[in-house]
């Protein structure tokens, strides 16, 4: 069982920047890929950045490139998502979520944190 805490979401400008933690429990961590998604009201939610668990390698979509950087610290047992340049259209809940190397799933999923980017 993994359980996951998101914190660093807020309301923020056009432009500004913000960083995403996702805090994980469990002696494994560096087990699990882990996933940012996102989900706009009224929108499907959808995966914004990926990371494997060593850190080695990582996944945007294509909105996000350039902009928005994800990696992880499995000493402390958290992952981040910083993101820069935000736009409007960033504005969503964002979720942490894992799931166990080599699988298909996410299984594992946080309780979400409301970015909002004003213009």
């Amino acid at each position: 069982q993994v359980q996951l805490v998101e914190s660093g979401g807020g309301l923020v400008q056009a432009g500004d920047s913000l960083r995403l933690s996702c805090a994980a429990s469990g002696r494994t961590f560096s087990s699990y890929t882990m996933g940012w998604f996102r989900q706009a009201p009224g929108k499907e939610r959808y995966m914004v950045a990926r990371i494997s668990g060593s850190g080695g390698s990582t996944y945007y979509t294509d909105s996000v490139k350039g902009r928005f950087t994800i990696s992880r610290d499995n000493a402390k047992n958290t992952v981040y998502l910083q993101m820069n340049s935000l736009k409007p259209e960033d504005t969503a809940v964002y979720y942490c979520a894992a799931r166990i190397a080599g699988t298909y799933n996410y299984n594992y999923w946080g309780q979400g944190t409301q970015v909002t980017v004003s213009s």
